[in-house]
Parts: C-alpha cells; sequence; structure tokens
C-alpha cells in the first residue's frame, strides 16, 4: 500500500504548525503520514504508550478520559499526541473519530526535530 502524505497547505491550516518557517513545513510535510478514520474508530487509547504527534485535517474527533468522560471535541486544525511526548508519559486520554475523519501525524524524531521546539512560543 502506497503511504499518502499530508501537504503543506492542510498542515498551514494548523495554528501551532502555520508558525514553522516555510522549509521546515515542507520537511514536515513530507514525513505526516495521512490516515483516513470511520465513525468510532479509536485514534489513540488512554495508557497506552505515546510514538506519534497527529493534526486533524478533516472531519471530528471526541477526546475521553477514565472516570472523566467526554473531555472536548477536536475539529480541523486541532492537534493532540504532544503531552505523551513532551512529557513521555502514557497518552493521557483515548481519541476517536465521531465522523468520518482524517488526521496526519509523525513520529516521536520528526515531532522533536520539527514541532517541539515551536511549542514553547
Amino acid at each position: 500500500m502506497r503511504h499518502q502524505w499530508a501537504t503543506i497547505h492542510e498542515l498551514a491550516q494548523v495554528g501551532l504548525l502555520a508558525e514553522l518557517p516555510g522549509q521546515a513545513l515542507g520537511k514536515l510535510a513530507e514525513r505526516m503520514e495521512r490516515r483516513e478514520l470511520g465513525a468510532g474508530e479509536a485514534v489513540v487509547r488512554e495508557g497506552d504508550s505515546g510514538e506519534r504527534f497527529y493534526v486533524v485535517l478533516s472531519g471530528l474527533l471526541g477526546v475521553r478520559q477514565d472516570g472523566r468522560g467526554e473531555r472536548r471535541v477536536l475539529r480541523p486544525g486541532d492537534y493532540f499526541g504532544e503531552i505523551a511526548l513532551v512529557l513521555d508519559v502514557p497518552r493521557t486520554a483515548t481519541v476517536s473519530a465521531l465522523t468520518p475523519a482524517t488526521v496526519a501525524s509523525c513520529d516521536r524524531e520528526t515531532f522533536d526535530d520539527l514541532v517541539r521546539p515551536h511549542l514553547t512560543g
């Protein structure tokens, strides 16, 4: 199966990533893998190890924490997964598609190289 990557235009719609210099955004786009989700499909589960950073390209995703219920809804332009990577802790919530959705994600190394330096802004 051929991988599909996120486009620079898609990533520029994400507030955090819009601040990246053009060259960094281009490198990130080459390393962000797209994933299509069906409604109800979980992207990450609370307690799992966190190895990827995600951005929402389309659709709606729900964030749920055990014992606390639904926490918020993620929309296109939102991102998640950074807490597990920055703090090196297990996933703090389960994120599932509420509607058919598309996310793009990168691995820890890409996150550390291109995204993490822009989190403390």
